[in-house]
């Protein structure tokens, strides 16, 4: 069973989608659902998807839980609630029974504070999650990822997944600005890792395989297979590269693995972080 860990949808014109206004994001500028990205999981051998929330609205989690309900192949949702909200446990109550409501994430990436997420309300709202089991998705940018440990230590309990590394800057080819914190991180054995999103990290018109190889590595170091998770980032790895170049380029990359070792990458992981019904 291989499982895509991380892919998006949207509609224009149903949620605001501010960021597709960037110049830059023009590619992307059009709705993306179901029937556009079928037909790539097919051709990449993929067989389920995990569909990650993009807005900070309940409406979107229940759309994307009624796409769910109608695609199969959709094998969860990581949906949206208020952390900061005192009807936090109100709102995860209306999805957390659902089959395929598996998780949630908060865009944290673009809050103006910087330490949003080890603030006292937020975390009272993470400990809800953490209450009844619910994986949460960290949304970081390099600057955000020294809280990582700091959360694995006060919510030893609430399963924590690092989105896209971190998005540690591929581009220029650093790594001492991330790799000290990441680590740290992985040492709480209740966090773990998506290698996903790395094109859009690297140069978009001539990134390589190579180039990712340097994170993948420290990835595996730190984390290990069990607690690493594919993820396409799709829609948005098209700004860089097609889906099948994303599936390929993390083959390459873990090819000297084992077929277990990968099998957990691919699959096992994320259907174990999640519990989803394979």
């Amino acid at each position: 069973m291989i499982i895509d860990a991380h892919q998006h949808f949207w509609e224009l014109g149903k949620f605001g989608y501010e960021w597709l206004d960037v110049p830059e994001h023009a590619p992307l500028k059009r709705d993306f659902v179901p029937v556009h990205l079928k037909p790539l999981i097919d051709a990449a051998g993929v067989d389920k998807t995990v569909l990650v929330q993009t807005q900070h609205d309940l409406q979107e989690t229940r759309w994307f839980l009624r796409m769910a309900e109608e695609h199969d192949w959709i094998a969860g949702v990581v949906g949206w609630i208020d952390l900061a909200s005192p009807d936090c446990e109100e709102q995860l109550a209306e999805f957390k029974d659902h089959p395929k409501f598996v998780g949630v994430r908060h865009i944290t990436q673009d809050e103006p504070e910087d330490d949003f997420i080890v603030r006292q309300d937020v975390i009272a709202g993470l400990q809800v999650l953490e209450q009844y089991r619910v994986p949460f998705d960290l949304l970081f940018y390099v600057k955000h990822l020294r809280f990582a440990a700091e959360l694995g230590e006060m919510l030893p309990e609430l399963p924590m997944v690092i989105d896209h590394l971190a998005k540690p800057h591929i581009k220029h080819g650093l790594i001492d600005d991330w790799e000290h914190d990441f680590r740290a991180a992985a040492r709480h054995k209740n966090i773990s890792c998506k290698l996903s999103g790395m094109i859009t990290e690297a140069h978009w018109s001539n990134w390589t395989p190579a180039q990712l190889q340097t994170y993948v590595d420290i990835a595996l170091d730190a984390f290990g297979p069990d607690r690493l998770m594919f993820g396409s980032d799709w829609p948005v790895c098209e700004l860089a590269g097609t889906y099948q170049q994303v599936f390929d380029a993390l083959k390459q990359c873990l090819s000297s693995l084992s077929q277990p070792e990968q099998h957990r990458i691919f699959g096992g992981t994320a259907i174990e972080f999640y519990g989803l019904s394979c």
